[in-house]
């Protein structure tokens, strides 16, 4: 099988295993908080078991890039569902044992899962060329798209599986989602995947020190607009549920708009790749943070249904574009070797980011409220467009340069 043919095989099972992948986290984002309040022993811990999703997550991304280095990446997938099917149970369980500390372990464990799932759109890429690589990042998104529909429908349909329990049936159904995965996972044959063609390391076999690399601007931009954008969603997500449902709205309508937020998040995926490719990484990702930014207006200008719905859904639109741009712009900042390292160097950032954010949502929505939350947008925002909008000045320059020479030449 062609290195193309492969690529677009592995496209179509890693956008059925995103599907499935995907669909848990917005259960957990949607009922942590939620559960949390049954369970914590402080007010301050509610969002607690959506942080340590996060916080697994970004844990797991070092020795999920070593497993799947060594191993594979089937194989590493296939650890990574059996961990979700494990995590899903637990969290089940401690809702049952109304026990805080199992349930936190639960979904701690489902980070894990999650460091696998994320590393989809990079497996996607792997045997990519040229502006494939692009579109195949952003078709395996679309995966997401489907997760949109399936993970808040799980929420509404189990939550009262068990009424002496309630939410307990939602977990798990995320369990048995990484079940479905496995036989999913088992088609994928990465083995023969060719390396991604790029530059020859200049260290020779092995690549760039991690030092190295992080002494790049170009790697330290794309990991910085990877952190701020999936940051500052999290950020507003985590704490938008409770926000709702302490506004007087049911757990019904904030499990839609986390519906409506996340079907957001991976709709544009279907044209993402194209705009990357005629427009350029750089400005898509910054068009992105500007949405988030637009996202923040929205929230702060009023606490109806409409309003909620409306930040959610232009976070979600907003961390598309910012996010797809900033994972292409890393597939620009390593050689075949670095691959792995590099990119689970990345992943430890971003959700590492992405775990603080969740923790320091939850307790500064419960200190100073919904509107402080979405003021802290755009200082970040402006920080971060700085050196986009420099990097972009400057690749505009290098072209118009190397044009006047060709036209010398």
């Amino acid at each position: 099988m062609s290195a193309e043919a492969l690529a677009r095989r592995n496209v179509w099972i890693l956008t059925i295993a995103q599907a499935l992948g995907a669909s848990g986290p917005p259960i957990i984002f949607s009922l942590g908080g939620i559960v949390g309040q049954m369970l914590a022993p402080n007010p301050a811990l509610v969002t607690l078991p959506i942080s340590l999703y996060s916080f697994g997550l970004a844990l797991g991304t070092l020795p999920a890039a070593a497993i799947m280095r060594r191993n594979g990446r089937r194989t590493g997938y296939l650890i990574g569902a059996t961990l979700g099917l494990i995590a899903g149970l637990m969290a089940s369980y401690g809702i049952v044992l109304a026990s805080f500390l199992v349930f936190c372990l639960g979904t701690f464990l489902a980070g894990f899962y999650g460091s696998y799932v994320q590393s989809y759109r990079f497996a996607a890429a792997d045997a990519a060329t040229g502006s494939f690589k692009a579109k195949a990042i952003s078709w395996v998104m679309i995966g997401g798209l489907i997760a949109a529909v399936i993970g808040p429908q799980l929420v509404i349909w189990t939550r009262d599986a068990f009424p002496q329990a309630p939410f307990a049936g939602s977990f798990l159904s995320q369990a048995g989602l990484a079940l479905l995965a496995i036989p999913v996972l088992l088609l994928l044959r990465t083995q023969e995947a060719v390396p991604a063609p790029g530059p020859t390391s200049p260290k020779g076999k092995g690549g760039r020190s991690l030092r190295e690399i992080l002494a790049t601007p170009r790697f330290v931009i794309a990991v910085a607009a990877g952190m701020v954008s999936y940051g500052l969603m999290t950020f507003v997500m985590t704490a938008a549920p409770i926000a709702m449902v302490g506004c007087g709205f049911t757990i019904g309508e904030a499990a839609f708009g986390i519906q409506w937020h996340v079907l957001a998040m991976f709709a544009p995926s279907f044209f993402t790749g194209n705009l990357i490719a005629r427009f350029g990484k750089e400005k898509i990702t910054a068009l992105g943070l500007l949405m988030i930014v637009t996202a923040g207006i929205t929230a702060l200008s009023g606490l109806t249904l409409a309003h909620f719905y409306g930040a959610l859904i232009l976070l979600g639109f907003g961390w598309n574009f910012a996010f797809i741009g900033a994972t292409a712009m890393v597939t620009d900042c390593h050689t075949a070797e670095e691959r792995s390292r590099v990119q689970g160097l990345n992943d430890f950032l971003v959700f590492g980011s992405v775990a603080c954010a969740s923790f320091f949502s939850g307790a500064l929505l419960n200190a100073a409220g919904w509107q402080t939350i979405n003021w802290l947008i755009f200082p970040i925002v402006a920080l971060m467009l700085v050196p986009i909008l420099w990097q972009m000045k400057a690749a505009e320059s290098a072209a118009a340069r190397a044009s006047t020479r060709a036209k010398d030449a």
